[in-house]
């Protein structure tokens, strides 16, 4: 398994199809939303750039309002890997970030395919298993497990707010301690 040493600079965050229609059935839905949610302020934070995808959100609704201040405008998506569409993967690339972390739903689908996509374009990918999730926790557990088996990297959202922070003399640090004082879970 490869290690990942996460730097703000070249980071990017995706964040995958988190709407309210799917996230309605999802193992834990309320940690899973918490915890991007909680992601996507310390990137904001830390200058690190947020994609966002929708499945299908003519059908299935869009981005659940408490990700919309930090996700700017989603990408829409009919494949379940985000990086099928080349209009995203021309997103990614133009980030000119070179590591990417991964957060959403659902774990053994379209976080799966979007994470071996990643890989498949030579991009270092790190998944939060405590900000994905699937409907029932074997498909999240199995999931996590062929993601790991793949090379991804996992990492909790906490773990990697310190490693984007680095230092207790980041003058980011403090603004980063208080939001994960106020995280709830």
């Amino acid at each position: 398994m490869s290690s990942v040493n996460l730097t703000p600079e070249n980071s990017l965050l995706i964040v995958v199809d988190v709407q309210s229609r799917f996230l309605a059935p999802i193992f834990e839905s309320e940690r899973v939303e918490a915890r991007c949610k909680f992601l996507c302020e310390v990137a904001t934070l830390f200058g690190v750039p947020i994609l966002a995808t929708e499945q299908y959100p003519e059908k299935m609704g869009g981005t659940v309002e408490t990700l919309l201040p930090y996700v700017g405008q989603p990408h829409r998506k009919m494949d379940f890997s985000a990086m099928e569409d080349s209009d995203f993967v021309f997103l990614v690339k133009a980030s000119g970030r070179s590591q990417v972390v991964v957060v959403g739903i659902e774990t053994h689908i379209c976080v799966s395919q979007t994470c071996h996509g990643l890989l498949r374009e030579g991009i270092d990918a790190v998944v939060c298993p405590d900000a994905v999730s699937a409907r029932t926790q074997d498909r999240h557990k199995l999931g996590m497990e062929r993601i790991r088996d793949a090379g991804v990297v996992p990492a909790h959202t906490e773990a990697i707010a310190y490693e984007w922070c680095k230092s207790a003399n980041n003058d980011h640090f403090r603004d980063m301690l208080n939001i994960v004082k106020s995280s709830n879970f």
